[in-house]
């Protein structure tokens, strides 16, 4: 299933905040796996310790050498891949996918997620990588020309709730986490 139209570049070459309130009901698909994107969180390069750009010298790096949209692609703890997106407009930084709601590819998802029941396949950013089967050979990939890839905007523009971040420990009281407002596909209810 796709959304009403492909994403492009300019969407990218904004700030992180309007772009991760905007990816909220857009369609994402990798290989033969697509879900509607219901949870995300914005990271500022500039101002942001828990952004990556705040310590890592790769990330900064990466946001010198790489297009708005580029596939930010890292090992959390050294087991886990986490899907982010490059922005770089107004504010640089990066989107992270939070969470997806399965749409298709269900069954490929359940193998690569042992069986789990469809609201807890991609309801946290390492549980969606793996079951999209998203890892590191994507990172620095661009997702807005890679046939492997789609990105779509809603059909819809869906009803959105703000929260501070999670999972990180440092500044996060910041209100920078979209969520689809009711939706059971979220890594953690607002």
């Amino acid at each position: 299933m796709r959304g009403k139209a492909p994403i492009k570049i300019d969407f990218f070459q904004q700030d992180p905040l309007t772009c991760a309130r905007g990816l909220i009901g857009c369609i994402l698909g990798f290989g033969d796996t697509s879900g509607v994107i219901v949870e995300t969180e914005a990271y500022d390069a500039q101002n942001d310790p828990a952004c990556h750009t705040w310590r890592r010298p790769s990330a900064r790096e990466f946001v010198a050498k790489h297009p708005a949209g580029s596939a930010y692609v890292y090992l959390n703890y050294g087991m886990h891949w986490m899907l982010n997106f490059l922005v770089k407009g107004k504010r640089d930084g990066f989107v992270l996918i939070r969470a997806v709601q399965p749409l298709a590819g269900m069954e490929l998802m359940q193998g690569r997620r042992n069986g789990r029941t469809l609201n807890q396949l991609c309801n946290g950013p390492a549980k969606l990588t793996q079951a999209m089967g998203i890892n590191g050979a994507q990172h620095g990939g661009d997702p807005l020309s890679d046939s492997k890839w789609a990105l779509t905007s809603p059909f819809l523009r869906p009803d959105i709730a703000v929260s501070t971040r999670i999972g990180i420990t440092v500044a996060a009281d910041y209100p920078w986490r979209f969520l689809l407002k009711g939706s059971c596909f979220v890594s953690r209810p607002q």
